[in-house]
Formats: C-alpha cells, structure tokens, sequence
C-alpha cells in the first residue's frame, strides 16, 4: 500500500480533522507517517517510458530487452530504404514525446537525428549503438561508402557479435532511464544474449558448409562489409554506388568481369532494392540471382524478429553457395515474452 495525493488535497484534509480532534490528528500524522509515498518515478503505477527506435532490426532488439516495461515505437516503415528516409511530421511529435531515442547511428538516420536534437526533452538522450559498439578506427569505407564522403558503413549489426554489443548497451541505457527495472532488463538481456550467441554459432556453422571456393558475396547493397569478415567470406562486389542509383555502364562491365574472375556461384538482390541490372548481371555472367536477402525487414511470423532475419538470410545464402541449407533449423527464431 502507499499514498499518494495531491498537496493541496492533503492541507484541507489535514485543516478538516484537525478541526475535529486534536488527537486525531496526531495518530493521523503516524499513520502517514509510516506509509511509503508512491513513487512517480517509472515504476509498477507509472506510465511506461516511450523509446523511439528507427530500423527494424534495432526497434526487435529494444522490444526484446524492454518487454513490457517500455512503449517502443519505430519510426522507419518497413521495406523502406533506411538510407534515403526522411522523418514526417507525425515522427517529429513521436520524437519529442519520446524519453530515449535509440538508432544505429554512423551516419545512417542523419535527417531523423538532426531532428531528435531540435525538437527532444532536455533529459532525453539520443543513444547510438554503432558509435558506442565499435571504435572510429574500426569503421568501414568501401564502393557504396566511400572514405571522401565521410560517411562509414553503417551495416553493423548481421555481423551478430556487433549485434550482442548493441544489446548490451540498449539493456544498459534502459536500466538508466528506468532504474525500477532493472532486474527485468538484466534478465531479458540474458536471455536475449543467450539467443544471440546460438545464432553467431549457426552462422558459422552455415557458412563452414558452403565450399571454400564458394564463400563470396556480391550483393546489391553493400549490407555485409562487417559480416563477411567475422564468418570467413569475401565481399567480391556491391552493386549500388554511393548516392544509391543504379551503377552506370562502366561499373557493371568491371563487376560482370570480377564475377567471372571469381568464379562466384550466385548473386543477392533485396527485395527493398529492386535492380533490373541484377538481373542482367546474372545473364552475363550465368550465375544465380536471389533477390530475397534482407539487412532491415523483418519476415513475417512465425519468424517475425530479427534472429529470423538472420536465419532467412542464411538459408538462402548457404544453399545458393552450395551449402547446407538446414544449417539454421535450430536456431530459436522467437521474440522474448512478453513482447510488446
């Protein structure tokens, strides 16, 4: 039990049985005194704290940790290009509601960070999980981001031990904002790190399947510069240039003869970049186009997270490369429960 009542309510009850009896009065202040007051802090009775995410992927991560303790809303729709959105209006009120904003940062919601600062709470931090998870010198820069543009790759988190960083730091700034919770946070992130751990194995596992000659990657957009080197793959090729067209005639020509030097067995499309000139790359060099890898869509149930992201990812990418493409029938594809 506690109390909890407006000042002004307290005086004129306090006025009213005074009046009455002065012993009263006494015994009432000892009761009132032994009671606990409410505490208006985040806790059992309080509103939830509102944590504004961006991407999909990051938006699954905070829901896990969170579970029921915090509202989280994403504010970039599914199957759009993380790289090109511009917030709306109805995102610039989300975001000064919000009491966290969490995004993956180097450089990949600039527009929708450039509007957090104008328009967030004094006391609402803006929490970037790939500058905190991996240090400046570890930044990547290749063809879609090069090095004079000053903006890295931001495609942290399918390279999964990148991905337990940013579930480490997400637990920890919830604890933060929401110290009540604590032990919650701290158990979900557990579990949710456990998860986590299985599927980096799995991957690994998927990828020492696929032949050696064949663990090379030519995809689209260039969403695995972190992932290829943690599981012991080769980026050959990424398609789109840096202001995210379609590459000009030149630069197929050259990928069409790297393909070819590679000996690669078949090249990734996305669904969220629909390429016409996948699809002649493909003729010309006759390898397998699969158009059905994702970096920031979530599948649908029953694999509707992002560990399932992953595990699609790799089904099709190890039996594409001549692989085992069971390799991920063991990988727990669920979201924590409760889930928001």
């Amino acid at each position: 039990m506690c109390l909890m009542m407006p000042s002004h309510s307290y005086l004129s009850f306090r006025i009213a049985i005074t009046a009455k009896s002065g012993w009263f009065t006494s015994v009432f202040l000892l009761v009132l005194l032994a009671l606990p007051f409410c505490n208006r802090a985040y806790g059992d009775n309080a509103k939830k704290p509102i944590v504004v995410t961006t991407v999909a992927p990051i938006t699954n991560m905070v829901r896990n940790i969170g579970a029921d303790y915090v509202t989280v809303t994403g504010i970039v729709p599914d199957g759009t290009d993380s790289h090109t959105f511009e917030p709306v209006p109805t995102d610039a009120k989300l975001l000064a509601s919000a009491d966290l904003i969490i995004v993956n940062g180097l450089d990949l919601e600039l527009p929708t960070v450039k509007l957090a600062e104008k328009v967030k709470g004094k006391e609402t931090a803006i929490l970037q999980l790939g500058n905190r998870a991996l240090p400046r010198e570890d930044w990547r820069y290749d063809f879609s981001f090069p090095r004079e543009h000053g903006h890295p790759n931001p495609h942290l988190w399918p390279n999964i031990a990148l991905a337990m960083r940013y579930a480490e730091i997400i637990r920890d700034g919830l604890i933060e904002l929401d110290p009540a919770h604590k032990e919650g946070y701290v158990a979900n992130a557990a579990e949710y790190l456990s998860k986590l751990r299985k599927l980096d194995k799995a991957i690994s596992d998927c990828v020492r399947s696929i032949p050696e000659n064949n663990r090379k990657l030519v995809t689209y957009h260039d969403s695995f510069a972190y992932f290829a080197p943690r599981y012991g793959m080769k980026v050959v090729a990424a398609i789109q240039p840096s202001d995210f067209s379609e590459p000009r005639p030149r630069e197929v020509i050259r990928i069409i003869k790297q393909i070819k030097n590679e000996n690669v067995p078949a090249i990734f499309g996305s669904e969220v970049f629909p390429s016409k000139v996948m699809e002649q790359i493909a003729r010309e060099t006759g390898v397998k186009f699969v158009d059905q890898l994702s970096d920031d869509e979530l599948p649908g149930a029953p694999r509707n997270s992002f560990i399932g992201m992953m595990a699609n990812n790799m089904t099709i990418m190890t039996g594409a490369l001549g692989g085992n493409s069971d390799c991920m029938a063991n990988v727990d594809t669920s979201n924590i429960s409760p889930y928001p």
